[in-house]
């Protein structure tokens, strides 16, 4: 399976979808795409240089959450390339196919529409320099070898371990938008958040709160936040260009 781009997908109830998308679209630094749709539910958030590689989706039922758009040459193929390793189709059509990771991951396979750059890192006043990056899937440690193992295989990326034994990041191409972070965690159920990675993490942390975020935990190279209506993510100490940590 060659794949071609990814998008991370936030999936935001329909009550809260306006200020959610005013709140991502602030600290992407992007612009909204017009909406699009049966019911105008989707959206992108466009940078100012490059393709995009994070979209929007209003979601009728449930909290929401994040999936994983996988954009490829052969929707077939590729389809039985995952179903092979574990996957489980969801829906499918002629220009989508959801499916589920072996641990219960969502994500979707849709046709490659060409393209291939990568947006630049925002500047922003004063000397911070950061850009949403990463998708760390959350899985529970039963899981976590097989899942490991299925991503690795599913996109061809060898994982490399991460910083602490709980994490593993798998190698993406040059020309790939986003990374992908497995982390084992303790709850039962797989999840997934969004990684911002920024040159100045607090100067990074008082523009988040100053929109409306709340600050959770803090680790050496990472603090956990939660955006508006309490969806998590991680503001971290990364290279915003290479995607790693300080002393890589």
């Amino acid at each position: 399976m060659a794949i071609k781009w990814l998008t991370a997908f936030l999936d935001l109830p329909a009550d809260s979808f306006g200020p959610e998308v005013t709140f991502w679209r602030a600290i992407a630094g992007s612009t909204v795409s017009p909406a699009r749709g049966a019911d105008r539910e989707f959206a992108s958030l466009e940078p100012f240089n490059g393709d995009p590689h994070l979209r929007v989706q209003r979601v009728k039922e449930g909290p929401g959450g994040v999936h994983l758009d996988i954009h490829v040459d052969d929707l077939r193929e590729s389809t039985a390339h995952a179903k092979a390793l574990g996957a489980k189709v969801v829906t499918e059509s002629k220009s989508v196919v959801v499916l589920s990771s072996p641990a219960g991951f969502p994500f979707c396979l849709v046709p490659w529409q060409g393209e291939h750059e990568r947006s630049r890192p925002i500047r922003w006043p004063g000397d911070t320099i950061s850009i949403i990056d990463q998708l760390c899937i959350d899985v529970p440690a039963a899981a976590f070898d097989a899942e490991c193992a299925f991503w690795a295989t599913l996109t061809n990326w060898a994982w490399r371990q991460g910083v602490m034994p709980e994490f593993r990041n798998l190698q993406r191409p040059k020309d790939m938008p986003l990374r992908i972070l497995l982390q084992r965690v303790g709850s039962p159920e797989v999840g997934g958040h969004l990684d911002l990675a920024s040159t100045h993490p607090e100067e990074e942390v008082a523009r988040h709160e100053g929109w409306g975020a709340t600050v959770l935990e803090q680790q050496r190279f990472w603090t956990v936040m939660a955006d508006p209506i309490g969806r998590r993510y991680c503001i971290t100490h990364r290279n915003p260009r290479s995607g790693n940590l300080p002393d890589d």
